[in-house]
């Protein structure tokens, strides 16, 4: 059976060189996406441990992020539910403090062309401040003034601060993202599956 064009595209995706000269670790795109999806995870770039698995948010902030959106990596690592797609597909290798941001070539060559194939998004993750600045018409202010704001773009798109061990501090600085934000994700996110499932 030959390719669908979307097969087609991620395959494009998967073979890009586009960073190469820029990338220390070498090109290695991670996403995952299938037409059917009805959530998508946006988060920054991959981390070192996803480069070397291939396996998105397979990393402690995996982890976390799982836990906010209350499902277990089943769920998460099935393609025709949910869509990860960071704004850097490849790890960007490191600076003196966390990893590099992602590479300002991958957006603009790759984004638009496979959003336009996922047509039955019903719930976008906007996570950390590139996502955020890209999905969000008023995405350009700090990642705590933006999620403070996350009933503007309730119910189809949610914005996130990164689920990375380094952002500790800042959930515990503010509880009202676990005590507020949380449940309501866990809820939508539960509604946006069932509904998935109904229709499959």
């Amino acid at each position: 059976m030959p390719a669908t064009p979307f097969e087609k595209l991620l395959k494009e995706v998967r073979a890009c060189t586009l960073c190469a000269h820029a990338l220390p670790h070498g090109v290695r795109p991670v996403l995952q996406a299938s037409p059917s999806a009805r959530i998508l995870v946006v988060g920054q770039a991959p981390g070192r441990k996803v480069h070397d698995t291939g396996i998105p948010f397979n990393d402690p902030s995996g982890d976390l992020l799982r836990q906010w959106m209350g499902i277990d990596r089943d769920t998460f690592y099935d393609a025709s539910r949910i869509a990860i797609i960071p704004m850097g597909f490849c790890y960007p290798g490191k600076r003196k403090s966390g990893d590099l941001p992602p590479r300002p070539e991958c957006a603009p060559a790759w984004r638009e062309k496979l959003l336009s194939q996922l047509p039955d998004i019903e719930l976008t993750l906007v996570i950390g401040q590139y996502a955020q600045a890209w999905h969000l018409p008023d995405g350009g202010g700090s990642v705590t003034e933006t999620v403070q704001r996350w009933r503007e773009h309730w119910p189809t798109v949610l914005p996130l601060p990164h689920p990375s061990p380094r952002n500790r501090i800042w959930l515990r600085r503010n509880p009202w993202f676990d005590e507020e934000v949380v449940p309501a994700l866990q809820k939508r996110v539960a509604e946006v599956l069932e509904s998935r499932a109904d229709y499959s």
